[in-house]
């Protein structure tokens, strides 16, 4: 994996090709590499580390084409070198792909005993020597493409270019995202769909299975057993402001300060405050109260499950378990069809839970997704949606997604207490969720101070984050904003654990940061940072802007509003820590929006 780019019909493809990689940057990668026809043959070029480094190289290449591939790779098998960086090319065939074959290693040991050479590490070379082999065979590009497939196990999506056919691309979809975008007289496809938006919102995604071929003025879609489908393209809205940073210095301090707007739109979407209802039209009118709820999800997604958990028992009374989707999928979990599953994933395309998701439709549960990505992969296989209304987020580490989903999983709590009658739970939280941005903006406000303060702990190699009930999960999430773009290890902690392991490491030399906010847990957690500040550590707290004795024990504060409704109190407190994340990456110089190792989307498992 990661960013694929294909085009033809395009009077010099490569420009196009680069732009479209540039479009995908943010999924993160460390080589790059394009293939196109020149003079009827095939050229390759290939580099490690950014793009502008390919694009150096490209000046020494003068050559136009109207069709080309292009790849961006975040090495899974095989270190990042020229070599093991896409395109893959044998005996003319080249070959681009997301996802891993599986069983590469058989198929390899099989091909080089046939006499096949191969000069890579990864597993996406057999595919080029599998479709080679085929056409030797005699078959026809198409059949050829499927009749390396079929030998293929894992996931993947393929863009291939085949000596001989310079106008012509064939294209392959299985458990990864491709999409079709048509113009005037030309294809585009793309891994993800802000690659095709400058030049078309016209765009149709390829479904799991299907394989085509595309020219400049002619799709053809098939199935996996090479019948004929027809489909229609879908329009999509397209705001190029939303994929530039606007003065910002980063996308991510831009997306940050998204988040009242995107909060509120989410909000509005589905709630009407005038009469106190909820409205969610992606949920069937006769969809069944579960008798249980699970939530499956990786990474950010999974922390925000963690607060749903608390939204859904306290608002709706259902019992919820959550489960990282890489963990649920492995160990035969008691589901059924009087369950219901909520998928979390920012893209829609997470490999974990996709296959999460088809483990408990097999065992005859109804799904039902969070997703910040229309037509995404996780909607068409799910029995419901709520799409959160955050809009592109193209920083790696993810911040108005979260908050979004978090907006979405209190919803979705609202919406089963309102169908079970709770009605004063379903106001209070109304009010407390439409009352909820502008708050976001006072917090906000205090970004120039909180930048003095990360100042401060730049330096630091170790944080511990601790928090009690539903602000447990934003310790997780604080600490793994703070690892993911800063590279400093973090660590979040239940505050009342503390005592059974983590205090041995507290001294002087761990900033810890509290989550101190006045509630139910109040007086608990304030023992536990009285504990902290007797071992001498440095502590960040954020606290409620009516408690005046914190600021005296503590080194560095940061407040959120008082008096406001224990349930949106997450979405205030991950707000600092945010930013205190992105100011301390800031001062050392890391790349914010485009971490080492880290990819938006992780579309393989």
């Amino acid at each position: 994996m990661c960013g694929i780019v294909a085009a033809t019909g395009i009077d010099n493809v490569i420009p196009m090709l680069m732009e479209g990689l540039q479009k995908l940057e943010y999924r993160g990668y460390d080589s790059s590499g394009i293939a196109f026809f020149e003079n009827q043959k095939i050229s390759i070029v290939k580099e490690v580390g950014k793009l502008s480094r390919l694009a150096e190289l490209l000046k020494t290449t003068p050559a136009s084409s109207t069709t080309g591939i292009g790849h961006t790779r975040w090495a899974t098998h095989g270190k990042p070198s020229r070599t093991n960086s896409h395109p893959h090319f044998y005996e003319g065939v080249a070959v681009i792909h997301n996802g891993i074959i599986e069983n590469y290693a058989e198929l390899k040991g099989k091909l080089t005993a046939q006499g096949h050479i191969f000069t890579s590490q990864t597993d996406t070379e057999v595919v080029s020597h599998l479709i080679s082999g085929a056409l030797k065979s005699g078959l026809a590009p198409l059949e050829a493409v499927s009749k390396a497939l079929s030998q293929c196990k894992g996931t993947w999506a393929l863009a291939i270019l085949i000596q001989g056919y310079e106008k012509q691309i064939w294209l392959a979809r299985k458990g990864s995202p491709l999409f079709i975008g048509v113009g005037h007289r030309f294809h585009l496809v793309a891994s993800d769909v802000p690659a095709l938006l400058p030049f078309t919102q016209k765009i149709l995604p390829l479904q799991d299975h299907e394989l085509a071929e595309i020219t400049c003025d002619e799709l053809k879609l098939y199935s996996s057993d090479l019948q004929v489908v027809t489909r229609s393209f879908k329009t999509f809205a397209y705001n190029p402001m939303m994929a530039e940073k606007e003065g910002y210095k980063h996308y991510m301090l831009k997306e940050i300060f998204e988040q009242p707007r995107a909060v509120y739109n989410t909000i509005t979407a589905y709630l009407h405050h005038d009469d106190y209802t909820v409205n969610i039209p992606g949920i069937p009118s006769d969809f069944p109260i579960p008798e249980k709820i699970f939530i499956v999800a990786c990474g950010t997604s999974y922390y925000a499950g963690l607060i749903g958990k608390f939204y859904l028992e306290q608002a709706a009374r259902i019992p919820v378990e959550v489960e990282v989707a890489s963990e649920f999928r492995y160990r035969d979990p008691l589901v059924d069809s009087r369950h219901l599953v909520i998928a979390i994933s920012q893209s829609g395309e997470t490999a974990d839970t996709l296959a999460a998701i088809s483990i408990a439709k097999h065992k005859g549960a109804r799904i039902l997704a969070i997703t910040n990505s229309v037509h995404s992969q996780i909607q068409q296989v799910s029995d419901a949606t709520i799409e959160t209304i955050a809009g592109p987020e193209i920083g790696v580490a993810s911040t108005k997604a979260f908050t979004t989903q978090l907006v979405a999983l209190s919803i979705l709590s609202l919406y089963f207490a309102q169908r079970k009658g709770l009605t004063e739970v379903v106001s209070e939280w109304i009010d407390a969720l439409f009352d909820c941005p502008s708050q976001m903006h006072h917090i906000l406000n205090q970004a120039p101070q909180i930048q003095v303060m990360a100042r401060r702990y730049a330096h630091a190699t170790h944080f511990l984050y601790l928090g009690r009930g539903n602000l447990y999960p934003i310790a997780l999430e604080g600490a793994l904003k703070l690892k993911e773009i800063s590279y400093i290890h973090a660590e979040g902690y239940p505050a009342g654990e503390m005592k059974h392991g983590p205090i041995a490491l507290i001294d002087e030399d761990l900033p810890t940061v509290v989550l101190a906010v006045q509630n139910a847990q109040y007086e608990k957690i304030m023992s536990n940072l009285e504990e902290v500040l007797s071992r001498n550590a440095k502590v960040l707290a954020v606290a409620s802007s009516s408690d005046h004795h914190i600021g005296t024990m503590v080194n560095d504060l940061a407040l959120i509003p008082s008096q406001i409704h224990e349930m949106i109190q997450p979405i205030l407190c991950i707000l600092p820590l945010q930013l205190l994340a992105y100011h301390i990456a800031d001062f050392k110089g890391t790349d914010v929006d485009q971490p080492r190792n880290l990819a938006k989307s992780v579309t393989v498992e």
